[in-house]
């Protein structure tokens, strides 16, 4: 799923340059399906984009489901390694005093780091005959395709990219733990505290659907809404484990608008044709003493 930050994923077949590779005007399921037309047979298409590809999935605009990367600000960076200032926890069991000097952060000692940035990536089996329905392949990739890349990547920025470019918010080392019991607004709500003790603010929760929905139930949803909390719900957390944190302070998603949309032909399952989409992104982690893991004995 994920590749080094110059891999082949967007270098290899025919490129073809766009109208609109900024996507302002249209979507990428139209550029990639204009793109399409009258290509050979056997030959593999490159579609470039100056983008970050899961950001433009439609859905994202029209229904209040939060991603991951919802959570985190976002930084237009230069494709390369980028440097970013790290202040890893001295004092995180403590509790913070009535003085700067007794509060945790005032023993934080900043350092310069370098982020990594890397290629994450998903192929799709194309359906046969679909090359020539230039409507219904725009669709297709917009709606389909863009949809399994965000699920990628919400997948990588918990768990972590296979090359070790970018950290797993779930497995950071530096971040707290705590234990979830059997009340859910309750432990959240002591969390959301806790998260507070190194000098953040509790801005936002990462659960499983399960969970959400446990919250949507309840009305603790609605509570954690009023007070400035964002949910994202995914699978790619496991039902046990809640993660909350201050995720704008605490790390910044690094977006170089590199991305592209290939044709790769007979690499499917069946042998037929796919359509692979890649982004390439990083991830800059200031404070992992701001995220708390909460898991269920």
């Amino acid at each position: 799923m994920q590749g080094a930050a110059a891999g082949p994923a967007v270098e290899q077949g025919v490129r073809v340059t766009l109208a609109d590779p900024g996507l302002r005007t249209r979507s990428p399921g139209e550029e990639f399906a204009w793109a399409m037309g009258g290509v050979p047979a056997a030959e593999d298409r490159v579609v470039p984009f100056r983008a970050h590809l899961p950001a433009v999935f439609p859905l994202f605009a029209t229904r209040p489901r939060y991603a991951v990367r919802h959570l985190l600000k976002s930084a237009s960076v230069p494709d390369r390694r980028v440097p970013y200032v790290h202040e890893p926890p001295a004092r995180t069991r403590a509790a913070a005093g009535t003085s700067y000097r007794s509060t945790p952060e005032g023993a934080f000692v900043p350092r310069l780091e370098q982020a990594e940035l890397t290629d994450l990536t998903v192929s799709v089996p194309l359906p046969r005959g679909l090359l020539d329905e230039p409507a219904l392949l725009a669709s297709f990739v917009d709606y389909r395709v863009l949809v399994r890349l965000s699920v990628v990547e919400n997948e990588t920025l918990l768990h972590g990219s296979e090359d070790k470019a970018i950290p797993g918010l779930l497995t950071l080392p530096e971040s707290r733990q705590g234990r979830l019991g059997a009340n859910l607004a309750e432990d959240l709500t002591g969390a959301a505290a806790e998260v507070e003790e190194t000098g953040g603010s509790c801005d936002g929760i990462v659960v499983h659907p399960f969970t959400y929905w446990e919250l949507v139930k309840t009305g603790t949803l609605d509570l954690l809404a009023r007070a400035g909390v964002t949910i994202s719900r995914t699978r790619m957390i496991p039902r046990d484990r809640v993660l909350l944190g201050d995720f704008r302070a605490a790390a910044t998603l690094l977006v170089p608008d590199v991305a592209a949309l290939a044709l790769r032909r007979g690499v499917g399952p069946d042998g037929g044709d796919v359509v692979q989409a890649t982004t390439r992104v990083g991830l800059a982690v200031h404070l992992p003493q701001h995220f708390l893991l909460l898991t269920r004995d």
